[in-house]
């Protein structure tokens, strides 16, 4: 089993496809596909160019939603602001819940959430689109005073830390993991979620999959769910209320998105490296969660939805997925609906807001070409 850290990922995914289908034209008839790759790349970089179509009159856009995708929105709307000063976006971290629930309402142009809708969701919000925006991870982060390396741990074990089964960081099925690691003395205290959150369901998803009959027939994945009982366990709203709760409970567990890395590193906390499919335990970086999304990519169906957890790659960190906007495909007016397709067509285009400059500020990964055209037939669809 390796712990070796994943170094940072140099390149986008779409770069990475696009060599992938040259090589594969080489190996093949030249002529046929080298037609065939850049009939492809042509026709998919004039698709991102006739949906981003910036309008010239000004017009106020609002997006609320996740918490994890928050920062990146943030970084989005400064660069927009810049480039297209007619259109105001105007982001807000409210939860992914609230993301899906305000989008639905109409109440905003965009919603954002970490967990793509259920088929339940899709029959009942018949306009809602769920668009593959970027990828992103979550890290499992600790309060351990004195620990500077990583920690190892697996889904059972922290499935047993959050059903209050092990209660002290030097429990045994802690120290099997980290043979030759002193751990301390010290209670456990378990962080959770408090609003409806896709962190929480990227979280239980994780546990229902790596431990399926301690968690998965317990407590059944979702944006909010019955926790067990865990002695102390603190609950805080949002990703930034979970990196304060956890840097001001020593002994704490939490969960929290990859895009909040920097700040849980400067608050002193640590973060660990997981066990995956093939018992492999792998930390969140950026090169980790490429390999784990690529497996995942000829697996993403027409309407985007798709869970990227605990899967089959040999050096794929386990917790990965898409982030999503949650995008009504009828908006409130015409030019709504042309800022809309915009603002999403330039922010999935790797030379826009899936560049390295925007995605490595928040730990992220660009989706892959093949996931792009996906995405940007979904943005078509809106409309006035």
């Amino acid at each position: 089993m390796s712990t070796r850290p994943r170094t940072r990922l140099l390149a986008p995914l779409a770069a990475l496809a696009a060599v992938a289908v040259a090589l594969a034209a080489c190996s093949s008839s030249p002529s046929s596909s080298n037609r065939s790759t850049t009939t492809s790349t042509t026709s998919a970089a004039a698709s991102l160019s006739s949906l981003e179509n910036w309008p010239t009159s000004s017009v106020s856009l609002q997006e609320t939603g996740s918490s994890l995708l928050y920062p990146l929105f943030q970084l989005w709307a400064q660069k927009i602001q810049q480039e297209w000063p007619s259109v105001s976006l105007t982001a807000a971290s409210t939860g992914s819940g609230t993301g899906v629930s305000s989008a639905a309402a109409g109440t905003v142009n965009v919603g954002a959430s970490d967990a793509y809708l259920s088929p339940a969701q899709m029959q009942q919000y018949s306009t809602l689109e769920n668009i593959p925006l970027a990828i992103s991870a979550q890290q499992i982060n600790y309060n351990i005073p004195g620990l500077t390396q990583h920690l190892k741990l697996d889904g059972p074990t922290i499935s047993a830390i959050y059903q209050g089964q092990v209660t002290n960081w030097n429990d045994a099925k802690i120290a099997a993991l980290n043979p030759g690691v002193t751990l301390p003395n010290l209670p456990i205290v378990t962080v959770h979620r408090s609003d409806s959150s896709g962190d929480t369901f990227l979280f239980t998803s994780f546990l229902a999959a790596a431990d399926p009959t301690g968690w998965g027939q317990k407590v059944p994945p979702g944006t909010t769910v019955q926790w067990p009982s865990a002695p102390g366990a603190v609950a805080a709203q949002g990703n930034g209320g979970m990196v304060q709760a956890c840097q001001h409970s020593p002994g704490c567990i939490a969960y929290i998105g990859v895009s909040y890395l920097n700040q849980a590193t400067a608050a002193g906390l640590g973060y660990a490296a997981l066990k995956n499919k093939s018992n492999n335990f792998e930390l969140p970086s950026q090169a980790a969660i490429s390999s784990a999304a690529a497996s995942f990519t000829n697996q993403t169906p027409s309407n985007g939805a798709v869970s990227m957890i605990f899967g089959p790659a040999s050096d794929g960190y386990p917790i990965v997925n898409y982030e999503y906007a949650i995008v009504p495909t009828k908006q409130p007016s015409a030019l709504a609906a042309q800022a809309v397709k915009a603002v999403l067509a330039w922010s999935i285009d790797p030379s826009g807001g899936n560049a390295p400059s925007f995605l490595d500020q928040v730990n992220f990964v660009a989706l892959p070409a093949s996931v792009v055209t996906i995405s940007s037939k979904l943005i078509a669809k809106v409309a006035s």
